[in-house]
């Protein structure tokens, strides 16, 4: 039988990539590992982000409001709490937005960096997948427009209702593509996107 996840390291924090979060749970299933999922999609700020990860993961120990707190709710209540086969841990959707920036991105996935080298230490497997959140589409159907005061015109022929095209459109939902940003969804090729800074 084939092993799951043998390719990856056992102890690692990584981009989800090509991987589905449905093999990823089965493969936490095989593995008998705890499979912990936080899908962020809703959170726009750290204490958002924080709540969100405490309910979905049902964390022992309250999170509260700094990444500190998530970190010791991680480790050693849970070690304590009697032997642990392994973890996969998922953090889907992670918000790329002013409200939480990328330094903030960088200080969550630090949380898990350091959690999987506290479970590395007790010889524990604990690899996390993260995704960060992606441009949504800008299309909102011409009655939510209208309803919104955008202007409209029809179209001659088919009598398709369109946006007037020099009307702005929102940009808070754009997917931060800036060389570190990169950097750090892409650890493996961080000597490429450095080349061109």
């Amino acid at each position: 039988m084939d092993i799951p996840l043998r390719t990856i390291r056992p102890n690692i924090v990584q981009s989800i990539r090509a991987f589905r979060v449905s093999d990823l749970q089965d493969a936490a299933q095989t593995l008998g590992h705890r499979f912990l999922y936080a899908n962020l999609a809703n959170a726009q700020t750290k204490q958002e982000v924080l709540d969100l990860i405490n309910q979905q993961f049902k964390l022992m120990a309250q999170v509260g409001k700094n990444f500190d707190a998530l970190y010791d709710s991680m480790t050693d209540p849970v070690h304590k709490s009697g032997p642990q086969p392994g973890f996969i841990a998922v953090l889907e959707h992670i918000p790329a937005n002013a409200k939480f920036d990328k330094e903030a991105r960088e200080q969550l996935l630090d949380v898990f960096r350091d959690t999987a080298d506290y479970w590395g230490d007790r010889k524990v497997p604990f690899r996390c997948f993260y995704s960060f959140s992606v441009a949504r589409s800008a299309h909102v159907s011409p009655v939510e427009r209208l309803s919104q005061g955008a202007s409209t015109s029809a179209d001659p022929v088919g009598g398709i209702t369109t946006i007037d095209p020099n009307e702005k459109l929102p940009t808070d939902k754009l997917l931060d593509i800036s060389p570190l940003a990169l950097r750090m969804s892409s650890p493996f090729n961080a000597g490429y996107w450095q080349a061109g800074v």
